[in-house]
């Protein structure tokens, strides 16, 4: 009985030296990161690749030029990006031409691929002119998440929408967003008012509109394995005690910012992959951002980079991003509290 005793203690000590260390792991990578919103230092240039002349880069805070920005991060996208591409811009192009108000943009930003994505991208910006659409190069991989990021914060668009290289979701859905969009920024800040139109500026309002797939969820259960579901059903129970309640797909490559949410937000993302978009809904929620979620139409594309091995380092993540907020050890941009 007594070496019962002894090895029941030694486990105990055991476990609790076990709990200690991941605790002391979480709060020293969470206060490593404590800078993390920072990110690529190298500054975004955009060059005319028929003058080889570089154009003058905006920033976030700069005023809006555009009425809408599409920032695609591109990582060894050589086959997918082309024909989603064009049917982007060929609905951008139609909706011009029916709306001379409508102004638009197009950022490629490849994430250090090592295909022909580069070349792909830069016979874009030769087809409809470096004013419409720009390439970042971020030299080496970094992560959708910083990708993103850095998109975003050298747009110059009122409103902004992130969408995936692979078409998945077809881009005429981004009016779903936009409708909604302005409906909650007038509803936030003229109810009941009529006479807001004089000065109303989407880019001022801070809301955001995620893209969502639930409404397929019951479809896929049926047809995914049964450890697919279990792996995506705990994923999600995570997220929610992470970000809490409040947008039921948080992973949809498909979301729309004003210019103001936009800036708060991708000032002060710190986490560069997968899980940015969680910590995009706990920013919002930080910021007192309003968010709406909308069906869109969605199709699974051959070739998805996000398997289920990447699960640990997402969770890992969320853990890591719960703890540095929830600390204090990540601060907010001065420039956005």
């Amino acid at each position: 009985m007594a070496f019962l005793w002894t090895l029941a203690e030694l486990l105990i000590i055991l476990v609790l030296i076990g709990v200690l260390g991941l605790i002391s792991a979480i709060l020293f990578e969470s206060y490593r990161r404590r800078d993390n919103h920072v990110h690529v230092e190298a500054p975004a240039i955009f060059e005319d690749p028929s003058s080889l002349k570089q154009v003058p880069c905006p920033h976030i805070s700069d005023p809006a030029e555009k009425y809408l920005s599409l920032i695609i991060p591109a990582y060894n996208e050589e086959h997918r990006l082309p024909g989603a591409l064009e049917e982007t811009m060929i609905y951008l192009q139609q909706r011009a031409a029916k709306d001379k108000s409508f102004s638009y943009e197009v950022l490629i930003v490849d994430d250090g691929s090592s295909d022909g994505t580069k070349r792909v991208a830069f016979d874009f910006v030769r087809k409809y002119t470096v004013d419409n659409v720009r390439v970042i190069l971020l030299g080496r991989n970094h992560g959708k998440g910083e990708a993103i990021r850095k998109g975003m914060l050298h747009s110059r668009g009122e409103l902004l929408l992130m969408l995936d290289a692979d078409g998945a979701t077809k881009v005429n859905d981004l009016e779903k967003l936009e409708t909604k969009i302005h409906a909650v920024a007038k509803k936030e800040n003229f109810p009941g008012d009529s006479s807001f139109s004089s000065n109303f500026r989407i880019s001022d309002i801070p809301v955001a509109a995620f893209g969502s797939r639930a409404h397929l969820e019951e479809k896929a259960l049926a047809t995914r394995k049964w450890y697919r579901n279990f792996l995506m059903k705990g994923f999600h129970l995570v997220v929610l005690l992470t970000a809490g309640p409040g947008i039921r797909d948080t992973q949809c490559g498909f979301k729309m910012f004003t210019r103001a949410a936009a800036r708060k937000l991708f000032a002060n993302i710190r986490l560069k992959r997968w899980c940015f978009d969680v910590e995009i809904v706990f920013l919002c929620k930080w910021f007192g951002i309003p968010m709406i979620e909308i069906s869109v139409n969605w199709s699974e594309i051959p070739g998805s980079k996000l398997n289920p091995l990447s699960i640990p380092t997402m969770l890992w993540e969320m853990t890591l991003m719960s703890a540095g907020y929830r600390t204090g050890m990540w601060k907010l941009h001065p420039l956005t509290k």
